[in-house]
């Protein structure tokens, strides 16, 4: 069938050093980004931004990793990680943040669980 997944090994996607993409994606599965994203990024798994990834615009994703440079706004349902090389200017809203030494983080942060977004609405 087309929709089924294969057995054994995980399903990622990824945006190679060098490529560029402008609008929106949306991706059922991991996604890994070593490019240039210029727009959205809808993910169901973990997004993780390589040391030469680079995103201008939202991303919303269930667990992230940061190790690039992330301009614009993250919705992290669970786990957000900025590692020492990466860098956030925008907006985060997360479970959990965690961020090591050498990272660069400037903007707004807001954690809590889905109950704290609803409370808020």
């Amino acid at each position: 069938m087309a929709n089924e997944k294969p057995q054994g090994g995980s399903l990622f996607n990824s945006l190679t050093a060098g490529s560029k993409i402008v609008g929106t994606i949306t991706a059922d599965s991991d996604y890994r980004i070593d490019g240039l994203i210029e727009g959205d990024l809808n993910c169901s798994g973990k997004v993780v931004i390589g040391e030469a990834g680079r995103v201008k615009g939202t991303i919303v994703c269930q667990q992230a990793e940061i190790m690039g440079l992330l301009e614009g706004k993250i919705n992290c349902h669970q786990q957000l990680s900025l590692r020492s090389s990466g860098k956030i200017t925008g907006d985060v809203q997360t479970k959990t943040l965690i961020v090591e030494p050498g990272a660069v983080f400037n903007g707004t942060c807001s954690m809590g669980g889905a109950e704290k977004v609803a409370e808020k609405k």
